[in-house]
């Protein structure tokens, strides 16, 4: 029986095979991810909030323009310290609106969408359709999570457009003055502000695998979202509890602010490295257990 060879490359090089696979993997995967962004960002609720993120910074800025004198002061806490940086450098608007945006807006929205990812297709009665299609669950499971990741970049990323853009209209802009003192040119201040805008985008992502391991486990997309929120309200009040010191540590919410060593010189790496090793943890445990529900649930719905 005669065989059929395969079809000689130029220079006499036999076809890389490995390669064709791999890209024939990748592209209905793209596919995949391009569909479901498209669903994500074609939500009006999901504008709505998107909406709510940009105008949030806007109101923040006209309140400070109006509220918080030129000169700037002093104050606690790292909200206190960006408040008084702002009337001196609007891009410290960025860092304000990050700061206060992620005790509660940025969650909100992020658990809007993870919670949502495969609780309401099982809710709509739509999961058991997409399963259909030869993708495999772990195909659909990761399309599901880059989703949640990009969105949660993409809205990290619109914080700060909006704030900065606010805060160059508003304020004086120039050097920037760092929390510990030290001034540097604008070009490195919106070089750190974009390494912030990274790390809260990665801290998002973890709670984003928080969400989705919620959401595999129900069928109703606004109990995912109460636990989502529950777990992040939980965590920052226990954050602030003294009595709570030796758990703090281990907290999903704890290392969100680690973002202020970015903005100081030196830069305090070992917090950094800290923050992302139990962001890191975090998200490979819940994709763990959103994995090992959803590759072998009953879907009937």
């Amino acid at each position: 029986m005669s065989t059929v060879e395969a079809p000689a490359l130029p220079g006499g090089a036999a076809p890389a095979a490995g390669g064709t696979a791999r890209r024939g993997m990748v592209r209905p995967w793209l596919r995949m991810l391009r569909s479901e962004l498209g669903l994500i960002f074609r939500r009006w609720r999901n504008l709505l909030l998107l909406a709510v993120l940009v105008g949030i910074p806007v109101l923040l800025g006209i309140a400070l323009r109006v509220s918080v004198p030129h000169g700037g002061g002093g104050g606690d806490g790292l909200g206190a310290a960006f408040l008084f940086q702002v009337a001196g450098n609007g891009v410290f608007l960025s860092f304000l609106a990050l700061t206060i945006m992620m005790t509660l807006v940025l969650p909100l929205v992020v658990a809007v969408v993870s919670g949502d990812s495969l609780a309401g297709e099982a809710s709509a009665g739509t999961l058991r359709y997409l399963l259909v299609v030869p993708a495999g669950r772990s195909r659909l499971l990761s399309v599901k999570y880059a989703a949640i990741v990009v969105f949660s970049l993409i809205s990290c990323l619109l914080v700060a457009a909006s704030a900065l853009i606010v805060g160059v209209a508003l304020f004086p802009v120039g050097p920037v003055t760092l929390l510990s003192g030290t001034t540097v040119p604008l070009s490195e201040g919106l070089l750190r502000l974009l390494f912030v805008v990274l790390y809260v985008s990665v801290a998002m992502a973890m709670l984003g695998a928080i969400g989705l391991a919620l959401s595999s486990l129900t069928e109703h997309p606004i109990a995912a979202i109460a636990a989502i929120m529950i777990i992040t309200v939980a965590s920052e009040v226990s954050d602030n509890i003294p009595q709570f010191a030796v758990v703090q540590p281990y907290l999903p919410t704890h290392w969100w602010l680690s973002f202020d060593s970015l903005l100081r010189t030196p830069i305090d790496t070992t917090e950094l490295t800290h923050g992302l090793l139990s962001i890191g943890v975090y998200i490979v445990i819940f994709c763990s257990i959103a994995w090992a529900r959803f590759s072998n649930a009953d879907v009937t719905r």
